[in-house]
């Protein structure tokens, strides 16, 4: 049996994928609402963390900040409570590394295994089962869960010991939020010169300066609209995470530092619940 916490954007899609390969899934998420559709394809529900993890011998969570993780995890009824002695916690969140190893030691005081598991993709990724997994943690316990990440996911990467996964996601997700915004800065800049905007991106998208996954975002900046795949306001507190393990290991990110204010403006100006790809907007003032 297996448990899945957080059935968000990215959860539950994550969850729906194990449901169909006929998997055995009990479900907790804060907002019943947003699991509603896995209990009608006969996942169970559970009112509480620490009654989820009673069901099962691998928990997976997937929540929105470090704060909801150790809440979840350690406040009350939370799940390590619950869970059996020799289960397996796979963390799939994006947190800092020191949180990852601090979650790692608090599951081991309790004989419960643990891997960071952050995934590189979106909403669509997670649901065509095409997420990329960045794991921290034991090669035993690794090979105990790829069987199941591999149902989510089109690739498994691992990055060595626990933390090392989350390390990973941010070095990604920094990529991502910079490679973002300076696309729209260049599409902005041709508008403003009065070239023609779809001309400006499928120049752009055609050669060998844009990043690939930039041509998924052409029709959000073409319409300009930005139904979330992956929010601006989680966009900018990874950054924010960027920032603390640059302070943390002795790293100057000026560039890192000048995006994570830009989407923290554009979060501010009311953009934080569109797609981050809505820098765009922000720049142009289109909202």
């Amino acid at each position: 049996m297996i448990s899945f916490i957080g059935t968000g954007i990215m959860g539950n899609s994550m969850a729906g994928n194990l449901l169909k390969e006929g998997h055995e899934l009990t479900v907790y998420n804060r907002t019943k609402e947003k699991a509603q559709n896995l209990l009608d394809n006969g996942a169970a529900w559970a009112d509480s963390p620490k009654e989820a993890a009673a069901k099962s011998s691998i928990l997976f969570s997937m929540l929105t900040n470090p704060s909801a993780v150790e809440k979840t995890a350690l406040g009350e009824n939370g799940f390590l409570a619950g869970m059996k002695e020799g289960s397996l916690w796979i963390d799939c969140s994006t947190v800092p590394p020191d949180f990852s190893r601090k979650m790692a030691e608090e599951a081991a005081k309790r004989g419960i295994r643990f891997l960071d598991a952050p995934v590189a993709g979106s909403k669509i990724p997670a649901e065509k089962g095409e997420l990329v997994f960045l794991v921290g943690g034991k090669e035993e316990d690794l090979k105990e869960a790829e069987p199941l990440l591999n149902i989510m996911g089109k690739a498994v990467k691992h990055q060595g010991e626990n933390g090392k996964g989350t390390s990973m996601k941010l070095v990604i997700n920094l990529t991502l939020a910079q490679a973002m915004a300076a696309f729209s800065e260049a599409v902005a800049l041709g508008e403003a010169m009065e070239l023609d905007k779809e001309t400006v991106l499928d120049t752009l998208l055609g050669g060998a300066t844009a990043a690939p996954f930039l041509q998924g975002k052409k029709s959000k900046l073409l319409e300009n609209s930005f139904n979330p795949e992956f929010p601006l306001e989680h966009m900018q507190k990874d950054l924010h995470l960027v920032s603390e393990a640059a302070y943390n290991n002795g790293i100057s990110l000026p560039l890192a530092s000048a995006a994570k204010e830009l989407y923290g403006l554009a979060k501010q100006q009311g953009f934080g619940q569109d797609d981050f790809s809505s820098v765009y907007a922000f720049i142009k003032q289109k909202k």
